[in-house]
């Protein structure tokens, strides 16, 4: 009997419920486990303002409100623009810890520089300790592809997205047919008949539409409408694939735009004509991208640069970079400037004379309203027709590692900001915190059960035992008294 309790005892032990892995940063059990996985499709349209769809009839993102969950917008990390916001949605990471600090790639010592598109293929840029949820995903048993994501093209410690196809060079971001072919591509081929877990999916527009335009122009407008009817294809194409009880969609954006103050009555920031500041006295500028600019001055200069700089403009901000506000979490990293420039928003930041012409332009302080993006979900694990408040889209990471359940990296996002857009389990009639009882708690309560059947066992084996040894003991005892007696008559006799 004993060995057939430690034969119960050792199967319940190494059972599923006992061996299955805990969310680490929740305490939550996983979403789904095993075979029964939900799949996540991230997808992100460059440049898609939190206010796009309030000008613009959206039939399909107002039904994606209604099936699932909408916040008011989210806000990204600083510095608000495309590679940088893009890695923290992949890590849960600020930027001054994942160290894709700029779209541009550069050398302080041979002045060299690399445009976005050229710094998408540095791998050192990218790879910086900070793992992207492909390669953690694919660490632990998933498969998972990136179509055009930025990172996609790197390495990471060693290893690469499985799945991916890369943004070509001079790509056009507006064609709405390879839009199509590019999604049929990710639900068709990847999701359906690849059976990919998660994939990434990027779509370049309304931000270029939106630079070149400006956000409130009717081209914008129109850009917004194709975007919709993008939605609605997805959608489409997820059911068409039968997918929709198995795939999770989490859409948003890398940031805002705002509109760039041109004309006559407009003080734009050119730093050769700001007293006392020249560019003699720097060894290294990033500027004439936006409202952003980094320096480096040259040895034993960087005071006097600082002082002519600040107070020079008065919709310049200028900070030593140490000193940068700590919420904007843009500080730390060893890549980062000694002098961090950013402007007021509508003003962009011109290093010799007026260069730039964009008339919209992003790059602000993450608090502008104009640089907050949208934000939806919908899918199996998410409620339905909820609106939720802002939140920082550092978050997002932890929320698609605990769909898909897996162990997330170090990252700086938290799931408790995010888990009330999760559905109930089915069957539990509550939430998954509350209802769900955790993989570790049904192991401690199985071996205890066991533990105390074992204990129940040895005392009525024990008890067993010793009644019978007991009963022998008399048994033998009246025995040998009857013999006794016995021989005592024939004595008498």
């Amino acid at each position: 009997m004993l060995l057939l309790c430690f034969a119960v005892f050792d199967l319940i032990v190494s059972s599923p419920c006992a061996a299955a892995p805990l969310d680490s940063v929740s305490g939550l059990q996983s979403v789904s486990s095993g075979s029964t996985r939900n799949k996540v499709l991230l997808i992100s349209f460059d440049g898609f303002r939190w206010d796009y769809d309030r000008d613009v009839d959206t039939p399909s993102l107002d039904q994606m409100a209604k099936d699932g969950v909408k916040a008011e917008y989210v806000t990204p990390p600083f510095l608000t623009i495309t590679s940088p916001t893009h890695f923290t949605l992949l890590s849960g990471r600020y930027i001054e810890n994942h160290g894709v600090i700029h779209n541009i790639w550069f050398n302080t010592t041979t002045q060299e520089k690399k445009q976005y598109y050229a710094s998408q293929f540095v791998d050192s840029y990218w790879d910086n300790g900070s793992l992207p949820i492909w390669i953690t995903a694919q660490r632990q048993g998933l498969k998972a592809g990136s179509l055009h994501f930025p990172g996609t093209a790197a390495t990471y410690q060693g290893e690469t997205v499985k799945v991916r196809q890369v943004e070509p060079g001079f790509y056009d971001h507006a064609n709405e047919t390879d839009w199509r072919l590019n999604v049929d591509k990710v639900i068709g081929e990847w999701f359906h008949q690849q059976d990919l877990d998660f994939v990434s999916l990027y779509f370049g527009e309304p931000d270029m539409t939106g630079h070149k335009y400006g956000p409130d122009s009717p081209q914008r407008r129109e850009m917004v409408k194709q975007v919709d009817r993008t939605v609605g294809y997805i959608r489409d194409r997820i059911e068409h694939h039968g997918l929709t009880e198995r795939l999770n969609i989490i859409m948003t954006a890398d940031h805002g735009m705002t509109t760039v103050l041109r004309g006559e009555q407009v003080n734009e920031i050119i730093l050769s004509k700001i007293p006392g500041f020249s560019f003699k006295d720097i060894k290294f500028h990033l500027v004439d991208y936006g409202p952003s600019g980094m320096l480096l001055p040259k040895e034993g200069m960087l005071e006097k640069v600082y002082q002519a700089l600040k107070g020079g403009h008065p919709h310049l901000h200028v900070y030593k970079k140490e000193e940068m506000p700590a919420r904007l979490h843009y500080s730390k990293h060893p890549r980062l400037l000694p002098i961090i420039l950013f402007a007021d928003p509508g003003y962009v930041i011109n290093g010799f004379y007026t260069f730039q012409y964009n008339k919209g332009e992003h790059g602000f302080d993450n608090e502008v309203m104009d640089m907050k993006p949208f934000f939806r979900t919908v899918g199996p694990d998410f409620q339905k027709n909820l609106l939720v408040g802002p939140f920082e889209t550092v978050h997002v990471y932890p929320l698609m590692c605990h769909i898909l359940g897996i162990i997330p990296e170090i990252n700086d996002g938290h799931l408790d900001i995010t888990k009330h857009m999760l559905a109930p389990k089915k069957n539990t009639g509550g939430d998954n915190g509350s209802t769900e009882m955790s993989t570790e708690l049904q192991a401690v309560i199985g071996l205890s059960a066991v533990i105390g059947f074992l204990v129940l066992v040895f005392i009525t084996t024990t008890s067993y035992n010793l009644f019978k040894r007991s009963k022998a003991n008399r048994y033998k005892s009246d025995h040998i008294a009857a013999e006794e007696k016995t021989d005592q008559k024939q004595t008498n006799f």
